[in-house]
């Protein structure tokens, strides 16, 4: 059991190392136009990145002052489109209904990226298609290959797969790292965190 600690620790900071500076700059960039185009940011996720989504609306609003929402706050409508419209098509009316426009953006947490072919994370799929046709941004921190999301992004972070036994744990781990960073970013950050 302590060699299974110790491992985890190691593949922490082996993808703390690895991560794309570069990739993460980017995504700081197209999240300051946003602000400066007072457009809004929808962050989508399923899963335990759903929950991640939630925490990072809180963070995107109170700390950079950037509108941000995430669709699975709101249960009773999730809920509703599932039951009436299905999973995969949860996310892309909720955006239509929200008029994503142009100068918005989709940020897509997740594990796998989506992916049409395998029938996973569909509805991540169609609010991509649903926000490149409206000509809304995409962004995402991803796992694995990216899947569909980073086929279809404007901007990604890949958090290293160095364990495919831990692939979830990490890259969820990291979805939170990598926006806490974000947030705290000079270009980002506007109000203080107390602590």
């Amino acid at each position: 059991m302590k060699n299974f600690t110790k491992q985890h620790l190691e593949e922490t900071a082996k993808i703390a190392l690895s991560l794309s500076v570069g990739d993460i700059e980017n995504i700081i960039s197209i999240l300051v136009q946003v602000r400066q185009n007072h457009g809004r940011l929808f962050i989508l996720g399923v899963g335990g990145s759903a929950a991640n989504a939630s925490h990072a609306v809180n963070d995107f609003r109170k700390l950079a002052n950037i509108e941000a929402y995430a669709p699975t706050d709101n249960v009773a409508e999730i809920s509703a489109r599932t039951n009436d419209d299905g999973w995969a098509n949860i996310f892309s009316p909720w955006l239509k209904t929200s008029n994503l426009g142009a100068d918005d953006c989709v940020f897509i947490l997740s594990v796998g990226g989506g992916s049409l072919e395998r029938q996973i994370s569909v509805n991540l799929c169609g609010a991509i298609d649903y926000a490149r046709s409206v000509g809304a941004k995409v962004i995402g921190i991803l796992g694995r290959d990216g899947g569909y999301t980073a086929a279809n992004a404007d901007a990604i972070v890949l958090v290293p797969d160095v364990n495919e036994k831990s692939t979830t744990p990490h890259t969820e781990s990291f979805q939170e790292v990598i926006w806490h960073l974000m947030v705290s970013h000079p270009d980002l950050k506007i109000s203080s965190t107390t602590w």
